[in-house]
């Protein structure tokens, strides 16, 4: 009889131990470490190895190895093309992530109906949700059903021997920690029962040339459930965010070996289905205030789009010891960091105020060009001030108080005039000659102050 064995394997790294540890010993992570069951066959034992010898390729010259456009497939919906660099890659194995009901089968389903258009064979399989579920979400969907075959199985064997039988060209696995290998003694979801299960797929995936797409759970931190080889082992990693009770949905590639990891896809929850919104800008300035103070707008750059949000920040009075500071959509210590510089630099006395810092429509900045519009937010504010409806705001802030050169500058300013913005407060571009921009006035500034005090000459007072 074969011995069952408990090990311990660490979820972030894969390191395994033969006991509990509190610090995993290579990664450093805490409580990181579970429980598997590991089984060793007997040396009598008949059952046949199913663990193949490798893919069989042939070793080839870089320079004879064939590659082209043309492996790119669009997927029919042109934020998800955008994410993934141009569309889905043949032979390649994507995972997409998110919070429980954000809308990943949903969009995956879309995508498959949209493939299925095209001609092509699809499979997907669903370890959560019957033939009947999904048969119901396709039809409120007008998902078309030609083509795309459902399976609700989570054993591997059964979904390898479809996928044998069927050859698709594209696979859906939904979710990849319902799958599991019969021959392993471990619970579906384990380190060990993910870890084999992706890798029977990327082999799959690589010697048949289908596209296979995970969906992955994620853990209260926001990140993906299981090992993080598994990151490792595929070539796409998307993340779907967004909040269930608001409307948009933001689809971010933190991996992508076919293209940029900087571009952002948004879409809308509507009882159709996820809909691309490709107006960004008009549609996250939509419900801005007018005539209310603290509100910057900022042309941020995700990828090759430039897309204008509405910075909101609120100065008041503090009754605490300690002034509060909430951030919504942009790094909490460098809001910190900024207000520091705002009472060094720019003279403000911010020791007694709470501040709250919020980027409307749920979008999340991390460029420091974001730094001079927080900055103007905070003091427009702090004085009640408010400026004109069509001035917008970019620039980088140092921690001497100077505002340095941002990078594609007239792509910035592009969006800003095509919306109708005519004053931007920029850097001001130091030994190079500044062009000037048809339609727009362009208020460049070197110090975080003179931004405040340009700001004060264009704005006006609040009204009561």
């Amino acid at each position: 009889m074969a011995k069952v064995k408990s090990i311990y394997i660490c979820a972030n790294c894969g390191y395994e131990a033969p006991r509990w540890l509190g610090q995993c010993p290579d990664c450093g992570h805490w409580n990181t470490l579970e429980e598997s069951v590991k089984e060793q066959a007997s040396v009598s034992s008949s059952k046949p190895n199913k663990q193949r010898g490798g893919m069989g390729a042939n070793a080839l010259p870089l320079s004879q190895v064939e590659t082209g456009e043309e492996l790119h497939e669009s997927s029919g919906i042109e934020e998800f093309d955008r994410v993934l660099g141009g569309g889905i890659v043949e032979g390649s194995l994507l995972l997409i992530g998110g919070e429980p009901g954000v809308g990943k089968s949903t969009l995956l389903l879309q995508v498959c109906s949209h493939l299925c258009r095209r001609g092509k064979k699809v499979l997907y399989v669903s370890g959560e949700e019957s033939a009947r579920q999904l048969k119901m979400r396709a039809k409120r969907l007008k998902a078309h059903q030609d083509n795309l075959y459902i399976l609700a199985e989570n054993a591997m064997d059964a979904v390898e021997d479809k996928l044998s039988d069927l050859e698709p060209d594209y696979c859906v696995i939904d979710s990849i920690q319902t799958m599991y290998r019969p021959e392993m003694a471990s619970a579906p979801g384990s380190v060990s029962q993910v870890r084999e299960c992706a890798s029977l797929l990327m082999r799959y995936a690589k010697t048949s040339g289908c596209a296979v797409m995970l969906v992955g759970h994620v853990t209260k931190e926001g990140a993906i459930a299981g090992p993080r080889v598994l990151e490792h082992m595929v070539d796409v990693v998307l993340y779907f965010e967004g909040d269930y009770r608001r409307e948009y949905r933001l689809l971010r590639a933190v991996k992508n070996r076919f293209g940029s990891v900087n571009e952002l896809g948004i879409f809308e929850m509507t009882g159709e289905g996820m809909q691309a919104v490709k107006q960004a800008s008009e549609a996250l300035l939509s419900e801005r205030a007018r005539d209310a103070s603290g509100s910057v707008v900022f042309c941020a750059l995700e990828g090759t789009r430039p897309m204008l949000v509405d910075i909101q920040a609120l100065a008041s009075q503090s009754f605490y010891a300690s002034p509060r500071r909430m951030v919504n959509g942009v790094d909490y210590g460098r809001i910190n960091l900024l207000l520091a510089v705002l009472e060094k630099r720019a003279g403000l006395r911010l020791y007694n105020q709470d501040v709250y810092v919020n980027v409307a429509g749920g979008i999340s900045l991390n460029e420091p060009a974001a730094d001079l519009p927080l900055c103007l937010a905070v003091a427009s504010s702090l004085s009640d001030t408010t400026l004109p409806p069509n001035m917008a705001a970019v620039g980088e802030v140092g921690l001497a108080g100077e505002v340095r050169a941002v990078p594609q500058l007239d792509r910035r300013i592009a969006e800003c005039r095509r919306l109708g913005f005519t004053k931007i407060i920029c850097p001001k571009a130091r030994g190079k000659k500044q062009p000037a921009v048809d339609g727009v006035e362009l208020l460049r500034v070197e110090t975080v102050s003179q931004a405040i005090a340009l700001m004060h000459m264009q704005g006006k007072k609040a009204a009561k």
